[in-house]
C-alpha cells in the first residue's frame, strides 16, 4: 500500500501534464474564438466584454474559485489516510457550501450590476453583459467542488475534459450570440442615438457563450461523477476508520482552508479591476470618452492579455496538480519528496515560460497581425514591454500553489497584499500623473508579479528548507531562448521580404520550437528522464535519441 501511495504522489507531473495540455488547448481555443469575436464587436465591444468579465471574475473568486483547490487539498489529505467516509462527508459539505455561495453571488450580480459597472469599472453599459454572466456563478461553484473531488482522488482527466468541452461550447456560442446581439444593439443605438449600445449588446452575446459553456461542463461532470460514484462507494463501505468527522468540524476545516485562498486569489486578481478603474478614471479626467476608454481597454484585455495568458496556463495547471501531491507528502512528513516536487515543477514551468516570453517579445507584432484587426501597433509594443510578465506570473502562480500545498495558507495573502499596495501606487503614478496610458498598466503588472515572486520564494525557502537550483532552471533555458530568439527573428526578417507576414510568422515559430529544443538539449538543460515526464515526452525523447542529442 505504501508503494502505491508513493507512485501516486510521484505522478503529479504526468497529472499536471494532463491539466497543462487541457489548459493550454483551452487557452488556445479562448484565443481563437476571440479573433472572430473581436472582428464582430471591435475593440470597444471587447472593452465592455472585459469589464464585465473582471467583475464576474472577482465574484467568482469570492464565491467559488477556491473550491477546487480547497476540496482537492482536503480530500487528498483524507484519502492519504484512507479515510473515505470523511472524504465523502467533506464532498457533501462542499456541495452545500457551493450552492449557497454560488446563489448568493448570482443574486448580488443581478441586482448590483449597474452600480458595479459604473462605480467600479467606469463603463456603465458593461452591466448588460455582466447580468448575462450572473447564473454562471452558481454553475461554476458546483463544478468547482466536483473538479476538486476528482483532483483530490488523484485524477485530472474529468477536470481536463470538462474544461475543453466548456471552452468549445463557449467559443461557438459566444461568436454566434455576439453576431445576433450586435445587430440587435445597432437597432437600439439607432433609436437612442448612442453607438455604445451596439458594442455593449455585442459584448453580452460574448458572455452568453460563457454561460452556455459552464452549463455544458456541469452536465459532463455530473455524468462522469455518477459513473465514478459506484467505485468510490465501495471504498467508503470498506473504510474501517474509527474517527468519523462531524459535518460541523468538516465545515470549519473547509472555511479555514477556503478563506486564505479566497483572500490570496482576490488580492492577486483584483488588480485587474483596480487597473480598469484607475485607468478609466484617469483617462476620463483627461477628456477621453467612454467608448474610447473601452476601445483602449479592449486592446489591452484582448490583444495583450489573452496572448500573455496562454503560456501562464501551464503554471495554473501544474499548481492544481501539485497541491494534492504536496499535501500528501507533508501529511506523511516526507519533506524531501515535497522539495523534489517543487524543484521539478519549477523547472518544468521555466523551460516553457522563458522561451514563450522571448518569442512574444520578438514575434508579438506578426502574431497579433495574423490574429486580430484594428490597432496592432499599440498591442505589439505592449507585448514587447510586458512579455517578461509571462515568467513572473508563472513563477508567482506556482509559488502560491506551493505555499498552499505545504499548509502556509496565509502567506500568499500577505505577500499579494504587499505587492498590491506597491502596484496601485505605481499604476496611479504611471497613468494619472505621467499619462503613460496602457504602458503604465503593463509596467505596474510586471512589478506586482515580480514582488509576489520574490516574497513567496523567500517564504518557501524558510518553511520548506528549499533551495532553488539556478543553472538548469533559469540560465540554460535563458541561453537556449536567446539562441532561439536570434534564429527565429532572422528567419522572419528574411522570409518576410518575399512571403506574406502570416506565412513567415508560422515558419519562424516552427523554427523557434525546433531550435529551442535542440539548444536546450545541447546545453544539457534537461535530462532524458525529465523529458519523458513532460506531456508527449516519450516521443520527444525518441526523436532526441534518433538525432543523438541525448
Amino acid at each position: 500500500m505504501s508503494s502505491q501511495k508513493d507512485r501516486k504522489s510521484s505522478n503529479f507531473i504526468v497529472q499536471g501534464g494532463i491539466l497543462a495540455f487541457a489548459g493550454i488547448i483551452s487557452r488556445i481555443i479562448g484565443l481563437l474564438y476571440r479573433i472572430p469575436l473581436q472582428k464582430t464587436i471591435g475593440d470597444s465591444g471587447m472593452g465592455y466584454y472585459s469589464a464585465a468579465f473582471q467583475i464576474y471574475s472577482i465574484m467568482l473568486i469570492i464565491s467559488s474559485y477556491s473550491l477546487p483547490v480547497a476540496v482537492s487539498k482536503l480530500i487528498a489529505a483524507r484519502i492519504a489516510k484512507e479515510q473515505y467516509i470523511n472524504a465523502k462527508r467533506l464532498f457533501n459539505c462542499a456541495i452545500v457550501f457551493a450552492a449557497f455561495t454560488g446563489t448568493a453571488a448570482c443574486l448580488v450580480v443581478v441586482f448590483g450590476a449597474d452600480v458595479m459597472a459604473a462605480g467600479i469599472m467606469s463603463l456603465p453599459r458593461s452591466a448588460i453583459a455582466l447580468r448575462v454572466l450572473a447564473p454562471a456563478l452558481l454553475l461554476v461553484a458546483l463544478m468547482g467542488v466536483m473538479r476538486g473531488f476528482f483532483q483530490g482522488t488523484g485524477t485530472m482527466m474529468p477536470t481536463a475534459v470538462s474544461q475543453l468541452l466548456e471552452q468549445i461550447v463557449n467559443a461557438v456560442l459566444s461568436v454566434v450570440a455576439a453576431i445576433y446581439l450586435f445587430d440587435y444593439g445597432l437597432k437600439v443605438s439607432g433609436l437612442l442615438r448612442d453607438d455604445a449600445y451596439a458594442y455593449a449588446y455585442g459584448a453580452a452575446g460574448g458572455t452568453f457563450g460563457t454561460l452556455s459553456g459552464a452549463f455544458a461542463g456541469m452536465l459532463l461532470l455530473l455524468i462522469i461523477f455518477f459513473l465514478h460514484r459506484r467505485r468510490f462507494k465501495e471504498r467508503v463501505r470498506e473504510d474501517e476508520s474509527t474517527h468519523i468527522e462531524s459535518y460541523k468540524r468538516i465545515f470549519r476545516f473547509l472555511i479555514i482552508t477556503i478563506l486564505p485562498v479566497i483572500l490570496s486569489s482576490t488580492i492577486y486578481n483584483i488588480s485587474d479591476v483596480i487597473d480598469q478603474g484607475i485607468f478609466g478614471r484617469a483617462m476620463g479626467n483627461r477628456g477621453m470618452s467612454e467608448l474610447n476608454i473601452s476601445s483602449y481597454w479592449g486592446i489591452f484585455s484582448t490583444k495583450y492579455k489573452t496572448i500573455i495568458n496562454v503560456p501562464v496556463a501551464l503554471a495554473n495547471a501544474l499548481c492544481s496538480s501539485m497541491m494534492p501531491s504536496l499535501t500528501a507528502s507533508i501529511e506523511r512528513g516526507d519533506r524531501k519528496s515535497a522539495r523534489k516536487k517543487v524543484r521539478m515543477g519549477m523547472r518544468f514551468v521555466m523551460i516553457v515560460a522563458i522561451p514563450c516570453a522571448m518569442g512574444l517579445s520578438i514575434l508579438g507584432g506578426p502574431i497579433l497581425s495574423m490574429l486580430f484587426t484594428g490597432d496592432i501597433d499599440t498591442a505589439a509594443m505592449l507585448l514587447r514591454v510586458g512579455s517578461l510578465s509571462v515568467v513572473f506570473y508563472s513563477m508567482s502562480t506556482l509559488s502560491n500553489g506551493v505555499l498552499q500545498g505545504i499548509n502556509r495558507m496565509n502567506v500568499p495573502v500577505r505577500n499579494s497584499a504587499i505587492a498590491l499596495v506597491l502596484h496601485v501606487g505605481v499604476l496611479y503614478l504611471c497613468t494619472a500623473v505621467l499619462d503613460l496610458k496602457l504602458y503604465g498598466v503593463v509596467i505596474s503588472i510586471i512589478l506586482f508579479s515580480l514582488t509576489v515572486c520574490i516574497l513567496n520564494w523567500i517564504d518557501i525557502k524558510k518553511h520548506l528548507g528549499y533551495r532553488q537550483e539556478i543553472l538548469r532552471t533559469f540560465i540554460i533555458p535563458f541561453l537556449a531562448s536567446m539562441i532561439m530568439g536570434l534564429v527565429c527573428g532572422l528567419t522572419y526578417f528574411i522570409l518576410n521580404k518575399t512571403l506574406e507576414s502570416s506565412v513567415s510568422c508560422i515558419i519562424a515559430l516552427t523554427v523557434a520550437v525546433i531550435v529551442y529544443f535542440v539548444a536546450l538539449l545541447l546545453l544539457k538543460g534537461v535530462r532524458e528522464s525529465e523529458i519523458r515526464a513532460f506531456p508527449g515526452g516519450n516521443m520527444m525523447a525518441a526523436v532526441a535519441r534518433f538525432l543523438h542529442l541525448i
